[in-house]
């Protein structure tokens, strides 16, 4: 088995050096991801300048490519340019922080893995819920079984898969619960200050949303402490609309 890492903390993340000893067991791992950090990214990818390529030797561990680019483009770059074969999987991960609800929709890490599914590729995107003390060597270790259980299944090409782990500061997880995302928003809100030129700084803020609000959701099971699994799609068309949409009297003459 192949299996190509990425993430949107760095390359020197810890996130990403559990990831790689939990997986490297299973098979030859290329590993490609971003020069710096880029969280909150989304699908960004790089198309008016160039990106600085470096082989790097990760903590003693493993040797990988560093990309001055984004998740998107170092999953592409991989695909096109860099790997000597296709990928059986593509990981991103594991993130610090959770990627549920609609952050789902702002994450690198997640957009690492949907670029991977661009491809045709099963892909899978791992974060580990913020708290106190983060362990990756643990949160590897789950990301590692829920991969073998994925491994084992055949797989639709092009699917993709967001998992989260919950904090582990209280233990290991209840369990796996397969769920829905949730589409509750964040409480957000802007801090509004002065510049030293008296220009107006606006800084993002919030909470995420209150488990209760969204039952059953991934939000919800990961607070109950369990590793949530959802599969997701990377097609945006509202088909019962477009179906509705089509019945429409359109005009003719324009």
């Amino acid at each position: 088995m192949r299996i190509l890492i990425t993430n949107d903390d760095g390359i020197l993340a810890p996130g990403i050096a559990a990831l790689y000893e939990a997986v490297a067991p299973f098979g030859h791992v290329d590993v490609v991801a971003p020069e710096t950090t880029q969280s909150a990214m989304a699908h960004a990818i790089t198309v008016r300048s160039p990106m600085a390529v470096r082989r790097v030797h990760v903590n003693n561990r493993f040797h990988g490519w560093s990309v001055d680019g984004r998740p998107a483009d170092c999953v592409k770059l991989a695909m096109v340019e860099l790997l000597e074969e296709r990928p059986d999987f593509v990981l991103s991960g594991i993130n610090a922080g959770a990627n549920t609800g609609i952050n789902v929709l702002y994450s690198g890490t997640v957009a690492g893995a949907i670029e991977g599914a661009f491809f045709g590729v099963p892909a899978i995107a791992f974060s580990l819920q913020l708290s106190d003390e983060l362990d990756f060597g643990a949160a590897g270790r789950i990301a590692g079984s829920v991969f073998n259980q994925i491994a084992t299944h055949r797989i639709r090409p092009g699917t993709c898969f967001n998992i989260n782990i919950p904090a582990l500061d209280a233990g290991p997880p209840l369990g796996v619960r397969c769920c829905a995302q949730a589409t509750v928003p964040m409480r957000e809100h802007y801090r509004h200050e002065k510049d030293t030129d008296g220009s107006a700084i606006y800084w993002l803020d919030g909470t995420f949303p209150n488990p209760a609000d969204c039952p059953g959701s991934d939000h919800a099971t990961m607070h109950d402490r369990y590793v949530t699994v959802t599969p997701l799609l990377f097609d945006l068309t509202d088909h019962p609309l477009l179906g509705e949409l089509n019945k429409w009297d359109w005009p003719s003459d324009l």
